[in-house]
């Protein structure tokens, strides 16, 4: 798995490609937990995310938490297919903002 930050008017967006999975859904979060949580906006692009385990679910979650109590918001950006097909199984796309 790869991430990319950059910066865009709004806040910040990590691009997301290969798998999350238990095996990389730790290296998402670390780089989560390094982002100043403020009123900016984190968008997560998962547009190139081939496979999303429950793990990585549950760092999607997390950033929407991290971002929640400073009046920020989390935005998924163009899931992939794959991604889009979890989030709609897990009920998890009725929970968080997505693009």
């Amino acid at each position: 798995m790869t991430i990319t930050e950059n910066k865009v008017p709004e806040g910040i967006e990590l691009v997301v490609s290969g798998r999350l999975d238990t095996t990389t859904a730790p290296q998402l979060e670390a780089v989560l937990k390094q982002i100043e949580p403020s009123k900016q906006t984190l968008f997560l692009n998962l547009s190139a995310v081939e496979y999303v385990s429950s793990a990585g679910l549950r760092v999607i979650l997390l950033a929407h938490k991290i971002m929640l109590p400073t009046g920020g918001k989390m935005i998924l950006r163009q899931p992939s297919d794959f991604c889009r097909q979890v989030l709609s199984a897990t009920g998890m796309d009725s929970i968080l903002s997505i693009e």
